[in-house]
């Protein structure tokens, strides 16, 4: 479906068994629009001394954890521009592959009908374009965002950990944070807050849109008005920990997606927190959340540059890099 590039190694083959366990790859997402960025690429935004962006840090705190191999999904018009920021310099250090997520890369059958649609099919159709580059576990995130160090760490350790068969359902993990952790001052942002059980496994995520911090609390604004949300919920940031076999159920759900969309609809979105939500609905996955104590920051508007490159200067005044 998805179109593919080379790195300084790309596997196009049939993906190995699941039981290969050699590599563990990162899924940096980076083809995301940005629409409220206002102007500009936000995954490319310098926020480092020397010209360094996001997505820098967390491929070096990746490597650090374990992590040989890196996966960037990208549109094929930013590949110019990415590769001479940061693509070419990552080659030299890691594996590297491309996965290009392109609006028109569904089944053909759904082509026509939604020929109207601009907005991008979202994170579950980006994972999907990675299908023929990684047959390894793999951790996706988003490459605007910093996780820290040691959500990498858990997050490689659990990718690794020997599993115990559970029957039919998949084996998954999710790096969760702290929700007043994640807000930004400058705006709405969507979480996939999450009810987590008391033996650490996610029972439920609802992607939830418009959250806005208010002073010391938080608020869900809707249609209907507004309504609290615990500062202290638990949400993902699309810090998710996946197996190869992941994509098949991806793309028998993508196509179900498609089917039922109404054909006037072209803003709604195939995401991995409905995804992994409806899963959990059908007893189909199991996903242990993994918890870092590390300082969630990110861009999601312009004005939230400046508080990031001050957290990176802090970060690098400790020592951290």
């Amino acid at each position: 479906m998805c179109k593919t590039g080379t790195g300084a190694v790309i596997n196009t083959n049939k993906r190995e068994e699941i039981g290969n366990m050699s590599k563990v790859a990162l899924v940096v997402m980076a083809a995301g629009i940005g629409s409220r960025f206002g102007g500009g690429i936000k995954q490319l935004e310098p926020v480092g001394p020397n010209g360094e962006i996001i997505v820098d840090y967390s491929i070096k705190d990746a490597m650090e954890a374990g992590f040989d191999k890196v996966v960037f999904v990208i549109r094929k018009d930013l590949e110019k521009d990415f590769k001479e920021i940061i693509g070419n310099r990552i080659e030299e250090q890691i594996e590297v592959a491309y996965a290009f997520q392109e609006l028109e890369d569904i089944p053909e059958a759904f082509r026509e009908t939604f020929k109207e649609r601009t907005k991008p099919w979202g994170t579950g159709q980006a994972i999907l374009c990675c299908k023929d580059v990684v047959n390894e576990p793999f951790l996706v995130i988003n490459a605007d965002d910093y996780y820290g160090k040691q959500a990498y760490k858990e997050a490689y350790r659990e990718l690794t950990a020997e599993k115990s068969s559970t029957g039919k359902r998949m084996q998954a993990s999710m790096v969760g944070f702290v929700l007043k952790n994640t807000l930004s001052e400058n705006g709405g942002v969507t979480r996939g807050v999450c009810k987590v059980g008391p033996d650490g496994m996610l029972e439920e995520i609802v992607e939830t849109h418009n959250i806005i911090k208010d002073g010391a609390k938080a608020k869900v604004l809707t249609e209907d008005g507004e309504r609290e949300i615990d500062v202290n919920s638990s949400v993902s940031m699309n810090m998710w920990g996946l197996q190869p076999d992941f994509f098949e159920v991806l793309e028998d759900g993508f196509r179900k997606f498609l089917k039922e969309l109404d054909a006037s609809d072209l803003k709604t979105e195939y995401l991995l927190p409905t995804i992994i939500g409806g899963l959990l609905k059908e007893n189909k996955v199991e996903v242990k959340v993994l918890k870092s104590q590390d300082k969630w920051f990110g861009v999601t508007y312009k004005e939230d540059k400046d508080s990031v490159v001050q957290a990176i200067k802090e970060l690098i005044a400790q020592g951290e890099y």
